[in-house]
């Protein structure tokens, strides 16, 4: 099979200055944008109300502590993930002369067959996951339902979290992952680089102060390293932009806890979090999901090795091992 996704950078268009261009200004300066909705609304409420109200303000995803709704607090959270992919593809588009799709996948057309179908295959993995955690530990969660939130947060969990987990599959594992790939011509690297940095850029989320850095890194990272492989197999983000967006949607909606990153009215919520269980289950999780769709996809694992090579240079490459034989 031809290789296109990270095939696409070597075009000549990978100066490092259009990566920074993009990176602080796409991300950084849409994220700062997305974000002034959100600080003015907790502004409003801090000057209504002298100060933090109630709840955990330890934890900056806890809006209920600004006497912020939780849906409306959702909602306001993932705004700045939508400026800064917007920012992030324009600019990607302005400087390097790729489309958004020549990013996802490094074709003309993105594959949603293969995004959905990740999607469906994910959220049933992670329900089962759930299924089994509470039937086995009943008296570990508590299940609350109000239909005048629960329905809404449905609503808007659907609506805005794509946008989140796109922007982050979109940045790191296409754009970034393309930038490396034209450096270091080594997919093996580029799922490295990328897992890690994945990890790194979660490094300031709730569950990091509450489970220790070490072991919420361990989980980041899995998951990082994990979703760097399927992309490299499958070269594109389709199957990682799905399964990402399910997982993040399946947590906003059905289970909570303190230490999350969505402070939401799910419908269950957990009191005590094992981050190890965790860890063993996200992995479990993660080779099932894989080996289902190398199945379905008939992976190659032998494309880890392989190094990125223009269409050109493969040619020579090819022509040449011809002669030779």
């Amino acid at each position: 099979m031809s290789m296109k996704h990270l095939e696409r950078a070597l075009d000549g268009q990978n100066h490092w200055w259009k990566y920074l261009i993009t990176i602080v200004v796409g991300f950084i300066g849409g994220a700062f944008i997305g974000a002034l909705p959100l600080e003015g609304v907790k502004a409003y409420k801090v000057a209504q109300g002298g100060g933090v109200l109630h709840g955990n303000p330890s934890n900056p995803a806890d809006f209920a502590a600004y006497g912020i709704d939780s849906n409306l607090g959702l909602f306001l959270m993932m705004l700045p993930f939508l400026f800064a992919l917007l920012f992030v593809a324009l600019l990607a588009k302005a400087l390097h002369k790729r489309k958004f799709s020549e990013i996802v996948n490094g074709r003309e057309k993105i594959r949603w067959s293969r995004f959905f179908s990740a999607f469906g295959l994910w959220a049933v993995l992670i329900g089962t996951y759930t299924v089994i955690d509470y039937s086995m530990h009943p008296d570990n969660f508590t299940v609350r339902f109000d239909a005048a939130v629960f329905i809404p947060l449905v609503a808007i969990s659907l609506l805005i979290i794509p946008f989140q987990t796109t922007f982050e599959e979109f940045l790191l594992r296409g754009y970034m992952a393309q930038g490396v790939a034209a450096l270091t011509k080594n997919r093996l690297l580029v799922i490295i680089i990328m897992g890690v940095l994945f990890g790194l850029m979660h490094s300031l989320n709730p569950e990091v102060k509450e489970f220790g850095f070490a072991m919420a890194m361990s989980q980041y990272i899995f998951f990082g390293l994990l979703f760097g492989l399927i992309t490299t197999l499958d070269d594109g983000i389709e199957t990682t932009m799905g399964a990402h967006a399910a997982n993040n949607i399946f947590l906003s909606i059905f289970v909570t806890n303190k230490a999350s990153a969505l402070q939401t009215a799910a419908l269950l919520e957990q009191h005590e979090v094992s981050p190890v269980r965790d860890l063993v289950s996200l992995i479990a999780i993660g080779v099932l999901f894989t080996a289902v769709l190398a199945w379905k996809y008939k992976w190659n694992f032998g494309v880890i090795n392989q190094k990125v090579v223009s269409p050109v240079d493969k040619a020579i490459d090819d022509y040449i091992s011809e002669i030779q034989a």
